[in-house]
């Protein structure tokens, strides 16, 4: 590994509907938000885990499977996204969080 890499994103940040795609094939979606802004609408199968405890958490996602953080805006989610790249996951970042997927016409579930 060279001196460049270790600034490289170790995660990719990808679009709503490319997220939704990946869920379909078998991702895990995980809303990174606070429990009130996850109450108040997330993605279909979305499992709430927020950004401040998920360091603490990482025993409850599955290693074998692709995961996917998203957020309101793509902020927090970017956080847990470099979190658990260094843990070892394989980890899609939704670009424009929750704004973004309502745009983008995808489902949200109360």
């Amino acid at each position: 590994m060279g001196f460049f890499d270790l600034f490289k994103k170790k995660y990719q940040t990808v679009s709503p509907a490319k997220a939704f795609e990946a869920q379909q094939q078998g991702a895990m979606l995980i809303d990174v938000r606070e429990a009130g802004e996850y109450r108040s609408g997330h993605a279909p199968g979305a499992k709430h885990i927020s950004v401040q405890v998920i360091e603490r958490r990482l025993g409850e996602i599955p290693r074998e499977r692709q995961i996917i953080v998203v957020c309101q805006s793509g902020m927090r989610s970017q956080r847990a996204a470099e979190i658990l790249s260094r843990a070892g996951f394989q980890v899609l970042n939704v670009s424009g969080g929750m704004i973004g997927w309502q745009r983008a016409g995808l489902k949200i579930v109360k």
